[in-house]
């Protein structure tokens, strides 16, 4: 038989409830710092709409912070107030004009927020130069560039924290997105809830596993209570915090199991980010071995991350039953149109199409 009549798992569409995505390329969630007041910018537009031109079947934008405070840094995504719709669903019509599915990442950065962007030097700023108080589970600093200790929540807190996630999924639907993520990775705030090394707490969202996850689970079921049964809903971990004594896969793999008792279908598989001194082993396809075990013990959707830049590798995930979806993050920044790259380059040229401005091009 000639492989090349052979359609990859990678270019199979996926049905997820009532949403088909054309293809198992995915654009992560990647912060563009770009905002205006949280509000979505042209550079967005062009940013993600480039990446639906390329053939990615879904679109997940950026963390878009559900409370001022929430934000990572002052030019962070934001969906706390009804002004950030209309840039979104501008977005949004232009992804699923191009084949692609709209999706957005609800977060709220926890200790990790109040910093300058990347290129202004990452670090804290300081409340009067432009930066503002920090919340956590417990007030304990990151440390290294982001020295600002948090104040600890009250169950106060806790709840208004949970209202603005539900406030935001309701924007988000408005905006016409038909994926939600929520942020529970990379040190942010329901990470930190997650982990015993971040979450010191003595009351019913600390201690204990059952506590632990409290704060998650319960966020969970009252966005799901909102976003329509129809849509997938989506949590991305970090299935390990590659450290002795804080969260690993045999936690994430129990908590997976919670979630989708609770809604969620897919969970979106990641690691680290909790501590400012862990070193992590990185290298090609690092983190796909937790999205397969999370697969395997527990039924549930996973997404794959890490790495992963070869169509002959991203195949091989889906093929073999590693992830169902292959989310590329720094890769789609160095090639927005990969998805057509990897189609030529596995020989089915016919399952991604480019438009038809850029036809001759292929």
């Amino acid at each position: 038989m000639n492989n090349k009549s052979v359609q990859p798992h990678l270019f199979q569409p996926l049905i997820v409830r009532s949403v088909r995505l054309r293809n198992r390329i995915g654009v992560s969630p990647m912060c563009q710092y770009s905002s205006d007041d949280g509000a979505a910018t042209d550079w967005h537009l062009v940013h993600l709409g480039a990446r639906a031109v390329g053939g990615a079947g879904l679109i997940i934008a950026e963390a878009t912070a559900v409370s001022p405070e929430g934000r990572i840094t002052p030019g962070d995504a934001g969906i706390w107030a009804d002004k950030h719709i209309e840039p979104i669903a501008r977005i949004n019509r232009f992804l699923r004009q191009h084949g692609a599915v709209p999706g957005i990442q609800l977060a709220h950065a926890g200790r990790k927020a109040s910093s300058a962007r990347p290129w202004e030097g990452h670090n804290h700023l300081a409340d009067n130069a432009g930066g503002w108080p920090t919340l956590a589970p417990s007030p304990l600093p990151f440390g290294g560039e982001l020295p600002k200790a948090p104040r600890a929540m009250t169950e106060a807190d806790i709840a208004r924290v949970q209202n603005e996630f539900v406030a935001g999924t309701r924007r988000a639907l408005s905006a016409g997105c038909e994926w939600l993520e929520l942020h529970s990775a990379h040190g942010y705030l329901s990470h930190e809830f997650l982990s015993p090394l971040t979450n010191h707490r003595t009351d019913r969202y600390g201690g204990s596993y059952d506590n632990r996850v409290r704060f998650l689970l319960e966020t969970t079921r009252a966005v799901r209570a909102v976003w329509p049964e129809r849509l997938p809903l989506a949590v991305r971990l970090s299935c390990t915090d590659w450290t002795p004594g804080g969260w690993d896969i045999e936690q994430s793999i129990e908590l997976a199991r919670r979630l989708k008792a609770e809604g969620v279908d897919l969970i979106d598989c990641s690691s680290g980010g909790l501590l400012s001194d862990v070193r992590i082993p990185t290298a090609p396809s690092y983190q796909v071995p937790f999205a397969e075990r999370i697969r395997r013990e527990t039924g549930i959707l996973t997404a794959a991350v890490g790495l992963i830049t070869s169509p002959v590798n991203a195949d091989e995930i889906v093929r073999n039953g590693r992830a169902d979806v292959v989310l590329l993050g720094r890769e789609f920044l160095r090639e927005p149109y990969w998805p057509l790259h990897a189609a030529q380059n596995l020989g089915h040229t016919t399952l991604a199409s480019s438009p038809n401005q850029y036809a001759r091009a292929w």
